[in-house]
């Protein structure tokens, strides 16, 4: 079983389209009885379908009315959900940047079941975009990537969470692919991860490491171009509203663990699930943190093959912040593509195989064990993952 595992021999052909196959049968039957059990726009247990999107959707209302820093008011923007969707015990926050607002505004001139399907389709067609970039086409089939990035568990939570882990994919992805053939679309799609500030620390670490200024300089501006389109649409009354919510983002969704500590695949969250203090919680995923955003400079530096210099970055996003849920690890979608790609162009080298497999059913079971097992699983992963890009990198520079 141990060579089996080492060279990836149990993952034959066979196994590889059968298991991906009733997979998504098995998630695709999931997302089609949610669907069919629904009334209206609620589902059978009466939260909204794509639960996330609704207070998404809801936040585009109150900037349409006129109240851009509405949304960053709990207790209004509870009401205006309650209003909308009726009163619920669950309670959508909105922790974004202002950046955001627009897009949401833009999708509440649509109805809201409209609006999720178009928001859905729309981003998930950018990740499968991305997906096929970085897979190896030529030799799997364009067919093949396909349905193996939308059988990728991830995909359905997101799908099931109305979520923008698909956009965060995109954008992440095809910006780490894009850096040495053209730096300045690629930092420009880094920058727009502002959005999502807590997946953008690892991208100037590996922009300025491995020397790509040009890339570094456009992502900085895309930035200043975005803040000063969301100061020229809503003022400056948004962004104090957001800074003033910082606090209780940090300590009731991040530190009390709002969402559930078994939903949240960081260092941090696995101490905290694990019966561990706060402060305990923050020096290990400073650790974490620092360790990997380490690792990522040398791989940025060195001379190792762009593919894993791309999915080193993408890794290192997930890994250095705290606060990574399980729809998040759809960026993984991309990294998986490039390691595969790697690995049919130089060889895999021992346990790839098995490990990639691990990792690709990662969203399956990462969140179920946590909640029932209390074992913390998507951290400790990614970072094996991480760790052993890192020797595959070692390795290769060697030779």
């Amino acid at each position: 079983m141990l060579e089996a595992a080492r060279s990836g021999s149990w993952l034959t052909r066979e196994r590889l389209r059968v298991y991906p196959l009733l997979l998504g049968l098995g998630l695709g039957g999931t997302l089609i009885a949610l669907i069919a059990t629904r009334s209206g726009v609620l589902d059978h247990w009466g939260r909204p379908l794509g639960t996330d999107f609704s207070q998404f959707w809801v936040a585009g209302f109150e900037v349409a009315a006129g109240h851009p820093a509405q949304p960053y008011d709990n207790a209004a923007h509870a009401a205006a959900q309650s209003a909308i969707f009726g009163h619920s015990e669950s309670f959508y926050s909105w922790p974004y940047p202002p950046y955001f607002l627009g897009l949401a505004a833009l999708f509440a001139t649509l109805p809201y079941l409209a609006a999720l399907a178009l928001w859905q389709a729309s981003t998930l067609a950018l990740y499968l975009a991305t997906v096929l970039q970085a897979a190896p086409v030529k030799q799997a089939g364009r067919m093949a990537v396909v349905s193996a990035a939308l059988v990728y568990p991830a995909v359905t939570v997101n799908l099931l969470h109305g979520h923008n882990g698909f956009l965060t994919a995109a954008l992440l992805g095809t910006g780490a692919l894009l850096v040495p053939k053209r730096p300045v679309l690629a930092g420009v799609l880094l920058g727009l991860l502002a959005y999502k500030p807590q997946f953008a620390l690892a991208v100037p670490v590996a922009l300025l490491a491995g020397g790509y200024f040009r890339a570094a300089f456009a992502a900085a501006l895309a930035v200043a171009a975005a803040t000063l389109a969301a100061l020229a649409a809503f003022g400056w009354e948004p962004w104090q509203a957001f800074f003033a919510s910082l606090d209780f983002t940090r300590r009731a969704v991040l530190e009390q663990g709002g969402p559930g500590f078994a939903k949240m695949q960081s260092a941090f969250a696995a101490v905290r699930l694990l019966g561990g203090p706060a402060s305990l919680a923050y020096a290990v995923q400073g650790a974490v943190t620092l360790s990997v955003l380490g690792a990522l400079a040398w791989l940025w530096r060195g001379p190792s093959d762009h593919r894993l210099k791309a999915t080193g970055l993408i890794v290192a996003s997930l890994l250095s912040t705290p606060y990574c849920l399980d729809y998040d690890l759809t960026v993984l979608g991309p990294a998986l593509a490039l390691l595969v790609s790697y690995g049919v162009a130089r060889g895999f080298p021992p346990y790839g195989k098995t490990l990639l497999a691990l990792i690709w059913t990662l969203p399956l079971f990462a969140r179920p064990l946590a909640a029932g097992l209390d074992v913390p699983t998507g951290a400790a992963l990614m970072l094996v993952l991480f760790w052993h890009l890192i020797w595959v990198a070692r390795n290769e520079s060697r030779t």
